[in-house]
């Protein structure tokens, strides 16, 4: 069930990202924005922590800010993903939107997951 709710969370966070970022581009509709949601959660899972561990001594020397660029390819990475595996999904433009894309994607998570968990600790 958490990973259902994590999907959807991620799918609204998608969909506002597309609707606000104008570099962000759905394919497919509906349907691509679960697609891409779904890349989201499989590229957050396996390549985003190797990633980090990779880039971690960068992190440091920047005090954080890389993960911002860290945040910026995984979006790469699963727009990539939904639309040449799947063939439907969201198209990021360049680094920029995805940049954008992520930013916005990780704020919206975070309050709609506030919203439908708001006690879980």
């Amino acid at each position: 069930m958490s990973f259902l709710l994590t999907w959807l969370v991620t799918g609204i966070a998608a969909a506002v990202a597309t609707w606000l970022v104008p570099g962000m581009v759905v394919l497919g509709g509906i349907p691509g924005i679960i697609i891409f949601a779904l890349s989201i959660a499989l590229v957050n899972a396996i390549i985003r922590p190797i990633m980090h561990a990779i880039s971690l001594p960068i992190t440091i020397l920047t005090l954080g800010i890389f993960h911002f660029v860290i945040n910026a390819l995984a979006l790469n990475i699963a727009s990539w993903l939904s639309l040449n595996v799947f063939g439907i999904g969201v198209y990021v433009t360049d680094f920029w939107a995805a940049l954008w894309g992520s930013i916005v994607i990780s704020i919206v998570s975070a309050i709609v997951g506030s919203v439908i968990r708001p006690n879980e600790n």
